[in-house]
């Protein structure tokens, strides 16, 4: 075990992390050894430390899912991926069971959710199963104007909407409203806009709107001044003056709290799809018999399919997902400080912790 095996471990709820050395020794036929260039904060992280919700293994544990770095050693049976930058599946299936052979990884029973069914990112170095990469083509990435470490939050705050999209059968010509645009909110409105829909954005921070205005959304609505009636009346109209469809409008709620899945549930009109894709561990009130007298359905995703990471990775090196400016990274070694930043609203962009 040397000093440049590290990781900083979660003790307690709202305890400090500290900093720990491990040996990352040995190594299965099948397994690499990720250097970790960034790891990205998700909301679900800041869910296990500020309000206990519970991780699949116990603590000690290091949290960090959204993980981009470079293969530094590998086993017998993967020493393809030598050198080579990747990214970091955050959730990976076991791709032999019967959901897995059947294309429902997803939902594998034997996944590994990194920072949760074992330790996580926020390390010097990360141990993984060689099937759990995506690689990162380092050419297009620096055409891209992008580093490793920025594109780490693909491995989740992109992929996740990436995946809601996708498999909800959004298309051109479609209307997309997009509740909550902070965080994958703001990724779920230009993947829609990627996918050729014309793009509703609704949020309670203007500044948050403002922001997204540039990059996708055709209809910014403030849902502190605007109620569900009148954002439904909102966009009605403008999908009279675009000639989009008064039905199947598809809604993705990012928001991931109460009042927002409420509010997105709201939204749906015959034929609608809802896409689940924020999290929150408080119940919604919604009247289910909607989704029957509107012929409606209603979706969730559990992260993203691994075969639809570079589709996702492919949005950002082409330009058509923004990613720079919704991130800004800071030292693995403020870990504590930069919890505690987003946990008080003190950081706007989505922060990546580098070792």
């Amino acid at each position: 075990m040397t000093s440049s095996h590290y990781r900083w471990q979660m003790t307690e709820v709202g305890k400090p992390m500290s900093k720990v050395p491990f040996d990352p020794q040995p190594l299965r036929d099948d397994e690499v050894l990720v250097r970790v260039a960034g790891c990205g904060i998700c909301h679900t992280d800041l869910g296990f430390f500020f309000d206990g919700v519970r991780t699949n293994r116990d603590l000690p544990l290091t949290l960090g899912h959204e993980i981009s770095g470079y293969v530094e050693i590998a086993g017998a049976g993967a020493t393809a991926w030598l050198g080579k930058a990747v990214l970091v599946i955050a959730s990976i299936p076991c791709g032999e069971c019967d959901l897995c052979r059947r294309g429902k990884g997803t939902i594998c029973r034997n996944q590994i959710f990194l920072g949760s069914d074992t330790d996580g990112g926020f390390a010097s170095h990360i141990k993984v199963p060689a099937r759990g990469l995506c690689a990162v083509d380092e050419r297009a990435l620096n055409l891209a104007g992008l580093t490793l470490p920025q594109v780490s939050v693909v491995a989740d705050a992109v992929t996740s909407p990436f995946e809601a999209v996708h498999q909800s059968g959004l298309g051109a010509g479609d209307l997309a409203i997009v509740n909550g645009v902070g965080g994958v909110g703001g990724y779920c409105a230009q993947i829609a806009h990627a996918f050729g829909a014309a793009v509703v954005a609704i949020d309670v921070d203007q500044a948050k709107l403002d922001m997204i205005a540039g990059y996708g959304a055709d209809l910014t609505i403030n849902a502190r001044t605007a109620d569900g009636r009148e954002q439904k009346k909102l966009i009605a109209a403008f999908a009279r003056e675009r000639g989009l469809r008064s039905t199947e409008w598809f809604v993705f709620e990012c928001s991931g709290t109460k009042a927002g899945q409420e509010n997105a549930f709201g939204l749906m009109v015959h034929g609608s799809t809802l896409g689940t894709v924020g999290f929150t561990m408080d119940k919604a009130e919604v009247r289910l018999s909607n989704l029957m007298a509107l012929h409606a359905r209603a979706l969730g995703n559990w992260g993203c399919l691994p075969e639809k990471y570079p589709l996702a990775l492919e949005l950002v090196l082409s330009g058509k997902v923004n990613l720079k400016d919704f991130v800004e990274t800071h030292p693995l070694e403020n870990i504590n400080e930069v919890f505690h930043d987003i946990h008080e609203r003190r950081l706007t962009r989505r922060a990546i912790l580098i070792p």
